[in-house]
């Protein structure tokens, strides 16, 4: 087979500080600037959600949960928690918020998250244009907690910047692990995972 009319794309340019890349130049109205988050509202924010995810264990659900952040990085605009193994709390919210809020809107809140976003939802995020993503505890730290072979999470080896990595169009911010929230955060979810384990 011939690749000689294969599709050449151009080089991007992941540099520019509105959400970087050849996306942000051609388009900045869909990149505004961001306000950065205090150590304050970062703790406030990862307590937003870890009150979702308590109210999720206590109805039997898996220990995950994530809220949308205003670009005021206080009001809590959108909750989600875990649904199942394919329906996760950061991709179930990403998709809620992309029907409520505009693209430009979107890239000046924070989806924060008990835990890092798996490959699937930060996927989602990226497609939702949050501009900011925090979460507490790593994925690391998840694998410690499930063990090998937990049949409620096979968990993957990746983390949420690998996967951004090569989506240089956007300059998603990403903040995380978080060393006292993220604590917090594995001591709760471990009364969950720790019946789980094998």
């Amino acid at each position: 087979m011939s690749t000689s009319n294969a599709q050449q794309f151009p080089a991007i340019n992941n540099g520019g500080s509105g959400g970087g890349g050849s996306a942000a130049s051609l388009l900045p109205s869909l990149f505004p600037e961001r306000t950065p988050m205090s150590p304050a509202q970062l703790a406030a924010g990862v307590e937003a959600a870890l009150e979702v995810q308590r109210r999720a264990v206590a109805f039997g659900k898996r220990p995950f949960a994530a809220v949308l952040v205003a670009p005021d990085n206080e009001t809590v605009l959108l909750s989600h928690q875990s649904v199942d193994q394919v329906n996760h709390a950061e991709s179930s919210l990403a998709r809620l918020a992309y029907c409520h809020y505009d693209k430009a809107f979107l890239w000046r809140c924070t989806l924060v998250s008990t835990w890092e976003p798996c490959g699937m939802c930060t996927a989602t995020i990226y497609w939702a244009h949050i501009g900011r993503v925090v979460f507490a505890g790593s994925n690391d730290q998840l694998y410690e907690l499930t063990g090998p072979g937990n049949r409620e999470n096979f968990t993957m080896d990746w983390h949420t910047r690998d996967v951004l990595q090569g989506c240089p169009q956007k300059d998603i911010e990403v903040i995380g692990p978080l060393e006292a929230e993220g604590r917090i955060v594995v001591e709760e979810s471990d009364k969950y995972w720790i019946t789980t384990r094998n």
